[in-house]
């Protein structure tokens, strides 16, 4: 039986490692921290979490479906999603499967297989796999744009921010908005001297809960077609949630869903009771100053850059991947065309698809190894399937932003539609070809 490397024990890392031993296919898995959750531990060194950061989708629909949450709380925090995590490890039998503080510095072809090599307690090593699944997520590398000028105070990225004691009496400025951008600014107003907001285009705020329940909880049945439900949910925020513009927001220049919305709409009170202010897109620094494209000016003592993440596999040469522009090319944002042994799970961003979502993913995958293994022509059907040029849609009819950080961006329902059919017609025998008819 060949063995397959998953790089990674968060999410995405667990559901590879849960689908492919629950098809007896053997796992070695790879961590650089001292245990399983990822970015959810705050105390992995390279976590990206702070101490007030909540899930943005509810429990119900993040949650892995053969391991529902134990709690009563609809949007829990990281340190109970890491008990989740490691409950879930501890359940299916993969933390053991994983050699922790090991980071893994070169995975390399050779003969048809791939020599992995690593760093850990053990020193430096070279194994061989048959494959390599790459699992470690797409929130590590800190995406930090130049500005022109220089600026004297305290510059950092939001995934050093850990606490709001970082924020206590300084005069801060956040570059960007996002998810994580809006939860710091609202940390900020509590700590800070004063709070202000540079962003460059528009947004959709989307309340936690709508009715009384979770949001991401409603219309949970058949989709609705892209631009019918465009144009109802934006009218249901606009009652719920009133227009962001007059908030000081600049008007999006797209529709919603198009980029990813904002779950918090606490932002939107600060900004109401004047806690905050939004401020233009930065022109350049200059010292303690920032200057704005409007021509206003302000002095700061911290600026936090809420711009996101660069998607980045560090240790693997990206012609194996196929890298187009900020993204590999994937068959379902997985799979080389090449069939060449690498194998990634978890490079896709959408609403609402969870950890579910990369456990479907993973499941795809497994039951493509379990073919190779058991039974090559559905194995060998499927990558003739892959070569194919048309390869599924999986926008749902969205026109996502010609942003880097939506390169590899996909409708849920689509997405996982996709995928569940692909596995379907993966999963079927193959008909052996009729000989030709013979006659006496």
């Amino acid at each position: 039986m060949s063995s397959y490397a998953v790089i990674g024990a968060g999410p995405s890392g667990l559901a590879a490692a849960r689908a492919l031993s629950r098809r007896g296919i053997a796992v070695d898995g790879y961590e650089a921290s001292h245990g399983v959750g990822g970015l959810w531990d705050i105390d992995n060194p390279r976590s990206t979490m702070y101490e007030s950061a909540h899930l943005i989708s509810s429990r119900t629909t993040t949650a892995f479906a053969e391991f529902p949450m134990d709690s009563t709380v609809d949007y829990p925090g990281h340190r109970e999603l890491l008990q989740y995590f490691r409950a879930y490890a501890a359940r299916f039998g993969l933390t053991e499967l994983f050699r922790f503080g090991t980071r893994v510095t070169r995975i390399a072809p050779r003969d048809g297989a791939w020599d992995l090599t690593s760093v850990g307690p053990d020193g430096e090593r070279t194994r061989r796999y048959a494959g390599v699944v790459l699992a470690n997520g797409t929130l590590a590398e800190p995406h930090v744009p130049a500005f022109p000028g220089r600026f004297d105070g305290e510059l950092l990225h939001t995934s050093a921010y850990r606490s709001p004691a970082q924020l206590a009496g300084k005069r801060v400025l956040l570059i960007g908005a996002g998810n994580s951008g809006c939860d710091i600014a609202v940390d900020a107003v509590h700590h800070a001297a004063s709070v202000d907001m540079s962003v460059r285009r528009g947004y959709y705020f989307v309340p936690r809960y709508l009715f009384g329940r979770p949001s991401d909880t409603l219309n949970q049945g058949r989709p609705l077609p892209a631009r019918l439900k465009q144009a109802i949910d934006s009218r249901v925020l606009r009652a719920f949630t009133g227009d962001p513009v007059r908030f000081g927001f600049p008007k999006p220049d797209y529709r919603i869903y198009e980029s990813h919305p904002i779950v918090n709409t606490m932002i939107l009170n600060h900004l109401g009771q004047g806690d905050l202010r939004i401020r233009a897109d930065v022109e350049q620094f200059d010292g303690a100053t920032v200057r704005f494209r409007d021509g206003s000016a302000e002095d700061y003592d911290l600026i936090l850059l809420a711009t996101g993440y660069t998607l980045d596999y560090p240790f693997v040469d990206r012609e194996h991947l196929h890298w187009r522009g900020a993204s590999p090319r994937l068959f379902l944002n997985m799979i080389p065309a090449s069939f060449n042994g690498l194998y990634v799970v978890g490079m896709i961003e959408a609403s609402g698809i969870g950890w579910q979502g990369r456990y479907e993913q993973a499941d795809l995958l497994a039951a493509y190894l379990d073919a190779v293994e058991n039974d090559p022509p559905r194995a060998a059907r499927f990558r003739e399937r892959v070569t194919e040029d048309a390869w599924p849609d999986v926008t749902g009819g969205y026109r996502y932003l010609a942003l880097d950080r939506m390169s590899y961006y996909v409708n849920n329902h689509a997405y996982r539609a996709a995928v569940r059919r692909e596995r379907e017609a993966l999963e079927q025998p193959v008909r052996p070809v009729a000989g030709p008819r013979t006659t006496t």
